[in-house]
């Protein structure tokens, strides 16, 4: 009888016993689930008129050489005075970037970029860069900080764009960059907070 009373009693303190055990572990769960998302983020852009690559591309797709001219520039918000990300190229700096080494055929050039090499410091140049990138750190909250796992998401894209103008018209136009940048970084210290301490000794301190 004794025996009987002991299992029926055994009984609901296992299925409580059960029920604790899930309830731990839906809360750490949720636990984890909230540390995640305290894992920092951060983003990093140039300023930039264009939210996109294909909002620049498009700005550049409306520049025709030898007829969009100088102020047209401007309305595009290609103005160096406007768009702090635009740098200006003198007669040297066009020599430099499309004459790197004398076993470049000047003649093999566009005739854009010659007609403005011809003209030294009758032309000069702007060359735009914008970009825009996205950090995002993923991953088990308590490995990343205490720096034993570090997995951070990136993404963003990037632009590149070169006009040369001479009399105050668009004679040449370049483009490039990456429309779409998505990298993933993982990082992995065994040692974790310890990892880095004790590195090399200052030189005075060198047999």
């Amino acid at each position: 009888m004794r025996d009987m009373l002991s299992n029926q009693t055994s009984k609901p303190a296992g299925r409580k016993t059960r029920a604790a055990a899930r309830s731990g572990i839906v809360l750490l769960a949720a636990l984890l689930a909230a540390c995640s998302s305290l894992l920092p983020r951060a983003q990093s852009h140039t300023y930039s008129p264009w939210q996109s690559y294909e909002e620049a591309q498009q700005t550049f797709d409306r520049i025709v050489p030898h007829q969009t001219t100088l102020q047209e520039l401007r309305d595009l918000k290609l103005d160096p005075k406007e768009n702090p990300n635009i740098t200006i190229l003198n007669y040297s700096d066009v020599l430099r970037r499309f004459l790197p080494s004398p076993s470049i055929n000047a003649a093999d050039l566009d005739s854009g970029v010659k007609e403005c090499i011809e003209a030294k410091t009758g032309c000069q140049g702007y060359e735009v860069t914008q970009a825009s990138m996205k950090r995002t750190r993923y991953g088990v909250f308590l490995l990343d900080f205490f720096n034993f796992r570090r997995r951070t998401d990136v993404a963003g894209w990037r632009f590149n764009g070169v006009v040369l103008i001479k009399n105050d018209v668009v004679i040449y136009k370049l483009t490039g960059g990456q429309p779409t940048i998505h990298e993933n970084e993982d990082a992995v210290n065994p040692l974790g907070p310890l990892q880095g301490i004790g590195g090399s000794a200052p030189a005075s301190m060198t047999p």
